[in-house]
């Protein structure tokens, strides 16, 4: 099963998919056109697809010919959802949904893993298990894996893969490295109530704003000042809503943030910690705030000595030890660690910045996009990735 050799047949067919999902982008939980051209290609190839009620995504298993009788799944994952941004990248094959680009590069992981799927069919009988091709929506939700565990993703599942395309590492990089990767990602809400009054009589009201502020100072002294500094952690508020009228005390304010970690059990203490700071500070200046606190993926973590140890021998199986550079851990999230909390997973990323091509813009850009050449080396992963595995003895 020589994956790269079949890598380049499939690479025309690789760059056709990734260039027609790049022009029709869809929202989270809004992907049934893409879902229904991953269905149509991956019936084209012979799989039985199965899909879910009132939601997009969809999955199909590859049956292995020499899976025996107590064989290993491995499941392979690509992300399918687009982002609300305006496209600026003037290729020819933009998207054709205004507002809506696929700016973190999820058309790329369809297509890789519609190639792997291509080339694992083309294999099949050489495979010694089970193949789940997975593809999931609403992943910039931060949360969107999380219904598909619930209806039973994982289930008869041994170990799961997913890689990301990244604009910040050079194609045709690959970095699997063990580790931290991602930070989890928390998400708050503050709202500050205080008493309206006339703009030139403040010492008739409460002054929702300047409650709202001083706390969103007094929140950063709990990442100076209470955590250990070798400790990654972010608090960000990043939108703020307040006020009805430029000469009104307000008299209620709102405000939205994210709060990012990889230590499990500081994670935990940080909820309650806030809490303090924000009822405290606002109950300081006579107005009261209350906090809302919702817990989205946890870290991601490459802690699989097996899987990592997999991944790193078919990347170099493939194109060389000198195809793996390190990358450092980084606070952004990726809700794939849904299912690494739950069976041994692996998650990798694979390089699309080519200066010379003027491919510079990061993710979650209007002008990113990738180098297409670096997009057969991520199917050609998936699909050894899926075959070493099965192959591995327990």
């Amino acid at each position: 099963m020589i994956y790269k050799e079949l890598a380049e047949k499939t690479e025309s067919y690789i760059i056709e998919q990734r260039r027609w999902f790049h022009q029709h982008p869809e929202l989270s939980w809004e992907e049934f056109k893409t879902t229904d051209r991953i269905a149509e290609e991956l019936e084209k190839m012979g799989y039985e697809v199965h899909r879910y009620d009132g939601r997009p995504g969809c999955w199909a298993m590859l049956h292995g010919g020499k899976a025996g009788e107590g064989c290993k799944t491995v499941a392979l994952r690509a992300d399918i959802d687009a982002l609300p941004v305006e496209e600026k990248t003037e290729l020819p094959f933009a998207s054709e949904n205004k507002g809506v680009m696929h700016a973190c590069g999820h058309d790329n992981h369809i297509a890789m893993l519609l190639g792997a799927a291509k080339m694992l069919m083309e294999t099949k009988e050489d495979l010694e298990g089970n193949v789940k091709i997975f593809f999931q929506a609403a992943e910039e939700t931060c949360h969107g894996a999380d219904y598909y565990v619930e209806q039973g993703i994982l289930d008869g599942v041994d170990a799961i893969m997913g890689q990301h395309i990244w604009g910040t590492l050079d194609a045709p990089y690959m970095s699997f490295q063990p580790g931290r990767r991602m930070a989890s990602c928390d998400n708050f809400t503050i709202k500050v109530d205080g008493v309206s009054a006339h703009g030139t009589q403040p010492h008739l009201g409460i002054d929702a704003i300047v409650a709202a502020a001083s706390i969103i100072m007094n929140v950063q002294t709990f990442v100076s000042r209470s955590n250990d500094p070798l400790n990654p952690i972010i608090v960000t508020i990043g939108e703020m809503h307040a006020g009805q009228r430029f000469n009104i005390i307000a008299n209620h304010a709102e405000l939205y943030g994210t709060v990012r970690t990889f230590d499990p059990t500081f994670r935990r203490q940080i909820e309650g910690r806030l809490r303090t700071i924000i009822e405290d500070t606002a109950a300081a200046l006579g107005a009261k705030a209350t906090l809302e606190y919702e817990y989205y993926p946890s870290p991601l973590i490459n802690d699989d000595d097996d899987l990592n140890r997999i991944a790193h021998d078919a990347a170099v199986k493939l194109y060389g030890e000198e195809c793996l550079r390190d990358l450092p851990m980084m606070m952004s999230s990726e809700d794939f660690a849904y299912f690494a909390d739950r069976i041994p997973a692996v998650f990798g990323f694979l390089g699309s910045r080519n200066e010379s091509m003027g491919y510079t813009a990061p993710n979650h850009n209007d002008h990113y996009t990738v180098d297409e050449s670096v997009l057969k080396r991520g199917a050609a992963m998936y699909a050894q990735f899926a075959a070493d595995f099965l192959a591995a003895k327990a």
